[in-house]
């Protein structure tokens, strides 16, 4: 039997690795993960959006006709912010329980728990009855353009079911809002401060706009499990000095939206909502996901959690939306989970950790859901 590495080694490992979107650059990263699993014999496939922007597709394959379990998930993380860290971002240093950089819990850690778990059941060389399928995407933190792209080109196929690997302290989620996020520019008309009369002031058209979006009505019922959508004006920009009348402003909205959304509706409603002197931008459009709790997987994974984590399970959604937007519809809308190690409040956070024994974890979580469906 090949000595295979940890998901903790390969957690600290691709760590280590500077992903941080933008610029992305996941080739690295994507390449040590599919030598990882083609040197295990697992069929790997690359595919890039953009230059060095690499998503891999990997494949243990069974020898049934029952359709794939997929696990998902990126390798892209977020910048660094301005606060100084306390540790090494790309040090991958372990202390206290805790493996601490940037990408440590959103989410390297759940990548490599289920690159772990593929290794782990190659090296068996026991063949299941389903095909164990994983989407290593580029790209999601700026709208999931890695996965998007696999489901573009067909490289993911039909799958029975999804796990979406995020950070949830390994306690499964059923559902994720949707994002559309915008942005509204406003044109005016220069002119000296002191003649304001001669000028059109584009930052007074955004302030009426930004005004009404306070008491925008989305005019659906909240979801039963997600609850409402929402709105939120994120940044404002305008003007060029202080002396002038600005012909320029814009500003941008992040909507988290249900999953039966209709959001090229919502976009359309949005444009006449604010009028024609506001130019609106869509510049991420993801939709949500929803699986019903009765679903007969979901209660099979209720069942093995409840086992590991010593507790009843209750249906919880996501508050943060994942490449199961793209994932789910293009393996064919099957039943989807998201569960993973770290902990969410540590997502894109200074000194951002994940707890050790919260991979370990993953990793039996994985197991014994692809052992289950596979029949291994």
């Amino acid at each position: 039997m090949a000595v295979i590495p940890s998901a903790l080694e390969i957690t600290r490992d691709i760590v280590r690795m500077d992903t941080r979107n933008p610029p992305g650059r996941e080739i690295e990263c994507a390449t040590y993960l599919g030598n990882l699993l083609s040197g295990a014999g697992i069929e790997v496939n690359y595919y890039e959006f953009a230059k060095d922007r690499t998503s891999l597709v990997a494949r243990l394959k069974g020898e049934g006709d029952k359709p794939a379990i997929c696990f998902g998930g990126h390798i892209d993380v977020v910048p660094l912010g301005t606060k100084d860290w306390t540790v090494d971002p790309f040090g991958a240093e372990i202390k206290d329980g805790k493996l601490y950089g940037r990408g440590s819990t959103d989410m390297k850690a759940g990548i490599a728990a289920f690159v772990h778990t593929a290794l782990k059941l190659a090296n068996e060389g026991r063949k299941g009855k389903a095909d164990m399928v994983m989407a290593i995407c580029a790209g999601e933190e700026t709208g999931c353009e890695g996965s998007f792209h696999l489901a573009e080109v067909d490289a993911l196929g039909e799958a029975g079911c999804v796990v979406i690997c995020e950070p949830t302290s390994n306690y499964p989620m059923i559902g994720h809002k949707g994002a559309l996020w915008l942005r509204v520019e406003t044109k005016g008309k220069t002119s000296h401060g002191s003649m304001p009369e001669q000028g059109d002031n584009a930052i007074y058209k955004a302030a009426r706009s930004v005004s009404k979006l306070e008491d925008f009505d989305f005019n659906i019922a909240p979801h039963e499990l997600l609850g409402k959508s929402t709105l939120n004006v994120g940044m404002f920009n305008g003007g060029l000095n202080l002396n002038s009348v600005p012909d320029h402003s814009e500003f941008t909205i992040d909507i988290r939206t249900l999953p039966d959304q209709n959001r090229e509706k919502l976009l359309d409603g949005i444009k006449g909502y604010l009028g024609a002197e506001n130019k609106v931008e869509s510049l991420v459009n993801v939709g949500g996901v929803h699986t019903p709790h009765e679903d007969p997987w979901i209660q099979d994974v209720y069942q093995v959690m409840e086992a590991l984590l010593d507790e009843p399970i209750e249906p919880r959604g996501a508050p943060y939306f994942t490449d199961a937007a793209a994932i789910k519809p293009a393996c064919g809308h099957p039943p989807t989970i998201i569960i993973g190690p770290g902990e969410m409040k540590m997502a894109h956070q200074t000194d951002e950790y994940c707890p050790v024994d919260h991979i370990d974890q993953a990793v039996e979580i994985y197991e014994t859901l692809t052992r289950r469906w596979c029949g291994l």
